[in-house]
């Protein structure tokens, strides 16, 4: 493998170049590799946004899905608003690697009359659950591949010198196929920080921020991504969760080496039978939110010999029990539950400080490796501690090594006492830019050679790829610096290992 020889010592070392050739444990995902020859789209990206004057929506144009996902030949119901009423379009876009272009056009709904929806009064617990007439409903095509969907919604002035304005919706489409990879949005976390539609979530109740006090409803827009003041100031990110900045560099990743992967959201793994079908799981980005159920599942799977990759950081933190609409629509309301943790003392604390709570999750870290901690956000470097190991074979790593930025804004430290576990790289991250917390990422054996690897950090995903309609996050004063080919080459060496069962 090529080296670029550098001159900072631990800080990076020798960098390897991402290998020009895809690992053939990736070369057999057909599906994604025919799907991703198709031609990308050249305009799939927000051009003209315009947040109101509090900065969390857009009422312009925004709208919502009544499912969080959906299946080929299933129907799902689309919600759009528009203040003043104007005509819209929706263009239906698959997220991907598309020659480098990031999605594929695939449907363009419209144009439709628009109106006016009514915010929500809001509810017991301040729940806003809007209640918004069904603009359209759209029937997923049988050849429409399992992905992550976004909706464009754009205005369609009457004159030509008038502004349009744009918002996204988001969904995504499943399948029950085998799989090498399922790919987890952690779009439960996407709603517990989604402020719309003034400052709203499960962050912002009178009582605390941290208790079970708010209930959020799935049912209304995803306004712009939550934390744009200290995280990702991007507003092009309105109507899509969290999904653009810290997943979609791991979809495009994904797809353009033609891995076998298919999509599923958090409400998806409430059940282990699609996972047990699958070799590998993945969490990805901020996966802050779990149902007790999705724990079991995944349980499940890692005693069934399925590979789990926790490349996310802040993971199984609290409980988040789902209940169905007022309309009796499955698992489209959440609330803080309680903390994961059993009697574990962070665990303890939050029950201490913002309990009540009516859950009580088992310790997350015997199922990731490392734990949730407090502090659980800052920012720092992802060092390296075990470069001899197998996940780091090709990069030339030496022990000390950095990787710039990766850790943050939040991740995973305090291992578990499990037989075999291993810490691969560890160190420090900074609270606030100055006050010391450690973080470690860990690896151990599941019972039937399969593995769990946990790299501790909401940022890995960009260290893969930084795909169209991308924004690098910046917290703590700290940040990643984008692509790096010891992240990709870890993440093939793991990938090969849980589709092969070898390097």
């Amino acid at each position: 493998m090529l080296t670029i020889s550098c001159l900072f010592g631990g800080l990076l070392s020798a960098l390897p170049v991402e290998a020009q050739e895809t690992p053939k444990s990736a070369k057999r995902g057909s599906l994604i590799v025919e799907e991703n020859k198709l031609p990308g789209a050249t305009d799939w990206q927000l051009t003209r946004v315009r947040p109101d004057n509090k900065g969390h929506r857009t009422p312009w144009i925004e709208g919502y899905c009544s499912r969080q996902s959906v299946k080929a030949g299933e129907s799902i119901d689309i919600m759009v608003s528009s203040d003043p009423p104007q005509p819209f379009k929706i263009e239906v876009f698959r997220m991907g690697y598309y020659g480098g272009r990031g999605a594929r056009l695939m449907t363009t709904l419209g144009p439709f009359e628009g109106q006016t929806q009514p915010v929500p009064t809001p509810g017991k617990k301040n729940l806003h659950e809007c209640r918004w007439e069904a603009t359209t409903q759209l029937t997923i095509p049988d050849d429409w591949l399992s992905g992550v969907y976004l909706g464009r919604l754009t205005t369609l002035p009457s004159e030509a010198d008038r502004p349009y304005w744009q918002s996204y919706i988001v969904f995504v489409v499943r399948d029950d196929r085998p799989a090498n990879i399922l790919f987890q949005c952690s779009d439960n976390t996407w709603q517990a920080y989604n402020q719309w539609p003034s400052n709203y979530s499960i962050y912002t109740h009178p009582k605390g921020v941290q208790g079970p006090w708010a209930d959020v409803s799935f049912d209304r827009p995803y306004g712009r991504e939550a934390q744009y003041n200290g995280v990702v100031n991007d507003p092009l990110t309105f109507g899509s969760g969290e999904f653009l900045p810290l997943e979609f560099p791991l979809a495009y990743w994904l797809e353009k080496h033609g891995y076998d992967v298919t999509y599923c959201c958090n409400s998806d793994m409430l059940t282990p039978e699609h996972g047990l079908k699958c070799k590998s799981f993945i969490s990805v980005g901020h996966d802050e939110y779990w149902d007790i159920r999705q724990f079991r599942s995944v349980e499940k799977m890692r005693d069934a010999g399925v590979n789990l990759l926790f490349l996310s950081g802040n993971s199984i933190c609290w409980v988040t029990p789902f209940r169905a609409s007022s309309d009796g629509r499955e698992n489209r309301i959440i609330f803080r539950g309680g903390p994961y943790g059993a009697k574990n003392d962070y665990a303890l604390l939050r029950e201490r400080l913002h309990g009540p709570f009516p859950e009580h999750g088992p310790d997350e870290g015997l199922l990731m490796g490392a734990r949730n901690v407090e502090p659980v956000n800052g920012g720092g470097d992802w060092t390296i501690t075990k470069p001899e190991h197998w996940i780091f074979a090709g990069t030339n790593v030496k022990a000390g090594d950095r990787i710039p930025g990766l850790i943050g804004w939040e991740y995973h430290g305090a291992p578990a006492k499990i037989p075999g576990l291993e810490i691969v790289a560890a160190g420090t991250a900074f609270q606030g830019g100055e006050n010391p917390q450690q973080w470690t990422a860990t690896i151990y054996p599941g019972p039937k050679d399969n593995f769990v690897f946990n790299a501790a950090t909401i940022f890995w995903a960009q260290g893969l790829s930084s795909p169209p309609g991308h924004t690098l996050p910046w917290s703590h004063f700290s940040r990643p610096h984008g692509p790096d080919p010891r992240v990709q080459q870890i993440t093939h060496n793991l990938l090969q290992r849980a589709i092969d069962g070898k390097q």
